[in-house]
């Protein structure tokens, strides 16, 4: 979706800095990988791994940590009352809209050292680089370290307005609830529709990532163009049968509810293939009652999980799903229900603007690419609601992420600080 406030006007390379300083400048590719570093020093265990889950006293100490590297480079940072930190360069134009940037340092359990972080510390690279070339933008620059992203994208929510009451009261493994994290954090609970920015507000909004995939690794390609976070909509299951003796029931007097969801789960990842793109549907969760060895389970509920760039497609699948299940649960001689979960996120698509200024930005760079979608949510997601997003991918070592073992190398992190630094250079001359 294109904002009508966002206006692409393509204007000369004369104003603020030169085109022979855009085309040089490149971020440090060592210093990068040593803040990687150095914030996973932030929560690390004896066996060398590292624990940083939102609301920890790690994540706090880390966030102190980013708060002053952000002031020694001349931002003015603040904590919002969502526990965002939200750190502004001052832009030359007066009255221009922030360009704004970033990602979330927080882990999952027993997660690694790149989800989230490679963003957030690009983000400091970037800023530092600009400095150091003492570049200056007319938009002003807006870094954003989102709090709670693992836990339920909390601070992205919260800026974008969809963080209801109720989530307030959910609890991570840290014991604390969503509200009493935000309180650790630094923020308000009693002031989060404050936190709230409007469609406008902002110029433009970036985030880099790892790919949590293994599509640019196995391609040899060095980054994706994200072209949107894929909409998911979650529902339970349940299938009704009659628990009986296992022993003295025979096969063809059964109803059998654990046999007729077996069916369902190979329907789902059938009917989900039948169909052309990229939609994924899974089965996750199956839970069987009584769950005795001795005893025809009675009861089964079990997760159905479809994902998207498209709500039709979604929609579409589900309907096809739903249809084959009735069938099955009727050969099977047992009831259907499927329970809507109140999970859904509709999909976001990115500014096609910014994804073109990420292509040439990469082209420019001599690096290779792809379009492609997000299959796993982000920041990103809410804040393409407010704002015209664009995000950037670099590849995962074996597609491996929310593991010790997520690796991304030090040139991949720099090619996509790099491929940020220049796109943020490119829509503050062409942004008006």
């Amino acid at each position: 979706m294109i904002y009508q406030r966002l206006l692409i006007v393509l204007l000369s390379f004369g104003m603020g800095f030169t085109h022979a300083q855009k085309s040089n400048i490149k971020v440090n590719q060592n210093r990068l990988e040593n803040r990687i570093f150095e914030l996973a020093k932030f929560g690390l265990q004896a066996n060398g791994e590292t624990e940083r889950v939102a609301f920890s006293d790690a994540d706090i100490e880390a966030r102190k940590w980013i708060i002053e590297t952000l002031k020694k480079q001349g931002l003015d940072v603040s904590i919002d009352f969502a526990g965002n930190i939200v750190a502004l360069r001052k832009g030359t134009k007066k009255n221009a809209k922030p360009i704004s940037f970033g990602s979330h340092i927080d882990r999952v359990p027993n997660g690694g050292n790149y989800d989230g972080c490679v963003g957030s510390m690009a983000a400091l690279e970037v800023i530092e680089s600009l400095n150091e070339n003492n570049i200056k933008t007319k938009h002003p620059l807006e870094v954003i370290i989102f709090s709670n992203e693992e836990g339920g994208v909390m601070g992205s929510r919260a800026m974008s307005g969809h963080l209801g009451k109720g989530a307030l009261e959910v609890v991570n493994s840290t014991g604390y609830s969503m509200g009493e994290g935000i309180v650790r954090l630094g923020g308000d609970t009693t002031r989060l529709a404050e936190v709230q920015r409007k469609k406008g507000d902002l110029a433009a909004f970036l985030e880099l990532h790892i790919e949590q995939g293994a599509i640019l690794e196995k391609e040899n390609l060095d980054i994706g163009i994200v072209e949107g976070i894929v909409g998911l909509r979650w529902w339970d299951v349940v299938f009704t049968g009659f628990a009986n003796h296992a022993g003295t029931t025979p096969m063809n007097a059964r109803q059998d509810a654990l046999l007729a969801a077996a069916k369902f789960v190979v329907a789902v990842n059938e009917i989900t293939n039948s169909f052309e793109g990229a939609q994924v549907g899974t089965v996750g969760r199956i839970k069987a009652e009584p769950g005795a060895p001795n005893v025809i389970p009675g009861k089964v509920v079990a997760s159905l999980e479809i994902r998207d760039l498209s709500s039709e497609v979604i929609e579409k699948v589900f309907r096809a799903i739903k249809k084959k299940a009735e069938e099955i649960a009727a050969v099977s001689n047992v009831a259907i229900e499927f329970k809507r979960l109140d999970t859904t996120a509709a999909p976001a698509l990115t500014e096609p603007a910014i994804q073109k200024e990420i292509e040439n930005s990469s082209a420019e760079l001599g690096l290779t690419f792809k379009y492609m979608p997000s299959g796993a949510g982000h920041d990103a997601q809410d804040m393409a609601t407010i704002a015209p997003t664009g995000m950037i991918f670099v590849p995962s070592k074996g597609g491996i992420s929310h593991s010790p073992k997520e690796f991304t190398s030090a040139e991949d992190m720099a090619n996509g600080a790099n491929v940020l630094l220049r796109t943020i250079l490119a829509l503050d001359e062409k942004l008006d």
